[in-house]
């Protein structure tokens, strides 16, 4: 059969393409791709494994899907109905069932990591984030500080955010410290963060609260440990 490698450059051009286009985001500031604390690292890793599994999948699909199509051609009825059944069974309730269990066993594996277990040495700083229409409030319960959109959290620390809404349901996201948690009235929840490195993060709203949800957001400011004690001190930052 003759080459063709005009066709091979151009799907290798569109397989280039489609990577960029599928991985622009991976390191914008709102990318859970981009994980700076534990808790967003094992989000994202679940997100890798849910990535791979699905395109092992879609290849071995479409692979199986062409073989079937070229052997049923060299069968008679009823042995095609027979291999049709045991495809039916393996594909459509075998393979979807082992996927399923093995992303949800990764899955809670990451969940633990949002939760506000006990934990050996420095106890978690506590810290209030309250949704308002639409901004944040930030409180430091212990310390006296009352921030508006913006959070300061300590390096390699553990913080637990006590979420809370004032009015309607809001949603509190970091997304490159961890996952997300619904702010509801009348109920207070806790996700755990914590920051691997300083930096200046992003956090939004991640429900739709009404016509100045696009505004509500908040800076992270992730400190040194001895820059947010003098901060959290009164102190300089």
């Amino acid at each position: 059969m003759p080459s063709d490698p005009a066709g091979r450059r151009w799907a290798r051009t569109f397989l280039q393409v489609a990577a960029a286009v599928s991985l622009a985001g991976c390191e914008r500031p709102l990318s859970v791709l981009h994980p700076a604390g534990p808790s967003a690292r094992a989000i994202a890793e679940v997100w890798w494994w849910m990535f791979g599994v699905a395109s092992v999948v879609l290849v071995g699909v479409v692979a199986l899907w062409l073989l079937a199509m070229r052997r049923h051609r060299e069968m008679d009825e009823a042995a095609a109905q027979r291999v049709g059944v045991r495809w039916m069974v393996g594909g459509g309730i075998v393979l979807p069932v082992a996927a399923i269990t093995a992303l949800l066993v990764f899955g809670a594996q990451a969940g633990r990591h949002q939760l506000p277990w006990p934990q050996v040495g420095a106890q978690p700083l506590r810290i209030e984030a309250i949704g308002h229409r639409w901004w944040w409030q930030l409180r430091y319960p212990d310390h006296g500080h009352d921030l508006r959109n913006e959070l300061r959290l300590p390096v390699g620390r553990a913080v637990d955010i006590h979420t809370r809404s004032a009015d309607v349901i809001h949603s509190f996201w970091v997304p490159r410290l961890g996952g997300k948690l619904d702010a509801v009235p009348g109920r207070t929840a806790v996700v755990r963060l914590q920051a691997d490195r300083a930096g200046i993060y992003q956090g939004v709203c991640a429900e739709f609260c009404g016509t100045g949800h696009a505004h509500m957001t908040m800076t992270v400011i992730a400190m040194e440990p001895a820059d947010f004690d003098a901060w959290l001190a009164g102190g300089p930052p």
